[in-house]
């Protein structure tokens, strides 16, 4: 009764877990690959933004210049 009882591992459950450990790890690599996309889509969001915020910066120096030479 006192005697540990030795583990048996069998072919299918040796599969199963390498299975799990793929799995684990492919999930893992997944994660790493979409957080390197949102780092890239945040940083491509900034450079828009700044882009709309030159454009719209150039227009409204041209308006501005052009109230300038028309005013009397």
């Amino acid at each position: 009764m006192g005697e540990p009882r030795e583990t048996f591992e069998c072919g299918p459950s040796l599969r199963i877990e390498a299975q799990e450990r793929l799995v684990a790890l492919q999930f893992s690599q997944l994660n790493t690959q979409l957080n390197k996309i949102e780092v890239m889509m945040e940083r491509l969001e900034r450079r828009l933004w700044l882009t709309v915020y030159g454009v719209v910066g150039v227009i409204l120096a041209q308006a501005f210049e052009s109230i300038l030479t028309n005013a009397p």
